[in-house]
């Protein structure tokens, strides 16, 4: 629709706006063309008639002085000259006049009998044509919806579906899944008994009074942690976050603490990247001293391992919560299982109000997936196969390529990328002849597959 329709009127318009213009201007060309005939029309007929008044005025001298007996001969024959001259010049100019006039009658003529009507005719098909354009538009406008309804439909009907396979029970569980919070349910209260001072003797009232007490003191307790619990009938506990997310239930801070592993592990991996980049930065260099100096690289370098120290760290300070966490709640797994699962909606532990989740993504929950570290015996056979390409490249400029490692390219030329920039400013590309080089960043254009192993 928009190269077919919007795309064709508009190119079609410019050039119908261009065409306007020029058969207006002809039409101004015709008109000032004809306007300029009636002027030197209208200019000779002024002077014949002025001529035509000066003759006139001669004719009457010449017969006063004829009349005049007083008059000279010279006198009369030197007005009769002036009458032969002003007749002769009135007969000139009303030649001139009655061609003038020719002349401007068929001009007129041609104007509004041939050329005006040839521009309105052109102006006519003009439009005729613009018609016919707009036709083919709307057809080409209604064929492209058309083509779409059927998709538009099975899109529509494929929501009908899956709105009657909506499981309400499942959608549920899988809520209950995400935000439960693991708390166990709390325990039944003891019986006080408050007659044993008036019943108890001597030999056994130490005895039972220290056994009260200290049942009274483990009632209190877990009353008092049970109160704090109910978060969806009550009020939410108020404090700071604690690094170990130890303010939360547990199911909560088992995801939260994994969540935050799996970024830890996503830095160091990022890291672990940067970091190769740069070693192999630093060989090109130590190869090809004139590209760089390797020593400006070991602040880098030495910034990068100190990151990777510090996120290793975190990570086993994480785990260890972790494994704190799982521990606990795999001793009560038992436990759970054989407990009344109406008597845990009572309580309202599994409702999203009592839950610390912000990703709503998290409902359906995976193992959690362990990012180790190559050694050295898988790094020396992941070089033997090809690496796969994660998208391609256009050479925006030349490259000569006269170091080694590096790859020659022309402009325009168009390569695989196998390995990103990482953070050096060389991108690893490869031919489709299978020879493979770092080419400089800045020198081409990427385009990344989205769904390419290492993208």
């Amino acid at each position: 629709m928009a190269h077919r329709v919007y795309g064709e009127l508009m190119r079609y318009a410019h050039d119908l706006k261009t065409e306007r213009k020029m058969h207006l201007q002809e039409g101004r060309k015709a008109q000032q063309y004809l306007d300029m005939c009636w002027k030197q029309m209208d200019n000779s007929k002024k002077k014949f008639e002025r001529e035509c008044r000066e003759a006139e005025k001669a004719q009457q001298s010449y017969e006063r002085l004829d009349n005049d007996t007083n008059a000279t001969k010279a006198d009369v024959e030197k007005a009769k000259q002036q009458l032969n001259l002003r007749t002769h010049m009135a007969d000139e100019n009303k030649n001139e006049y009655a061609a003038q006039l020719q002349n401007f009658n068929g001009e007129q003529h041609k104007h509004f009998y041939v050329v005006i009507p040839q521009i309105y005719k052109q102006l006519q098909e003009m439009d005729e044509r613009r018609t016919i354009k707009l036709s083919e538009c709307y057809r080409g406008f209604a064929d492209s919806e058309r083509k779409v309804i059927p998709i538009i439909s099975k899109c529509l009907e494929g929501m009908i579906l899956a709105a009657k396979s909506v499981d309400e029970r499942r959608d549920s569980q899988m809520v209950v899944d995400s935000f439960k919070s693991g708390f166990e349910p709390p325990g039944d209260f003891p019986f006080e008994d408050f007659s044993q001072h008036i019943y108890r003797t001597v030999s056994d009232g130490t005895i039972s009074a220290s056994k009260q007490e200290s049942g009274k003191v483990d009632a209190k307790t877990t009353v008092g942690k049970a109160k704090g619990k109910l978060w969806l009938f009550g009020k939410k506990p108020k404090g700071p976050a604690l690094e170990d997310f130890s303010h939360l239930p547990p199911e909560q801070r088992r995801k939260k603490l994994q969540q935050r592993i799996d970024e830890l592990n996503r830095e160091l991996q990022k890291e672990s990247d940067q970091k190769e980049a740069l070693n192999k930065m630093k060989d090109v260099y130590e190869k090809n001293p004139q590209m760089g100096d390797p020593g400006s690289l070991q602040p880098k370098l030495a910034e990068t391992m100190n990151n990777i120290d510090r996120l290793r760290m975190e990570i086993h300070k994480n785990e260890a919560w972790l494994s704190e966490v799982e521990g606990k709640t795999g001793g009560r797994g038992d436990r759970r299982h054989s407990s009344d699962i109406n008597h845990l909606v009572t309580q309202g532990r599994e409702s999203p109000e009592g839950s610390y989740t912000d990703d709503a993504n998290q409902e359906v929950r995976g193992p959690p997936q362990q990012h180790g570290h190559h050694n050295e015996f898988d790094d020396e056979f992941e070089d033997d196969d090809p690496l796969p390409a994660i998208g391609h490249c256009k050479a925006i400029y030349p490259f000569d390529g006269h170091n080694e490692g590096t790859l020659a390219m022309k402009e325009g030329e168009v390569l695989y990328i196998i390995e990103e920039d990482k953070g050096d400013g060389w991108t690893r590309a490869r031919r489709q002849n299978g020879e493979e080089g770092y080419v400089p960043t800045s020198y081409i254009d990427v385009t990344l597959e989205k769904n390419s192993k290492g993208s």
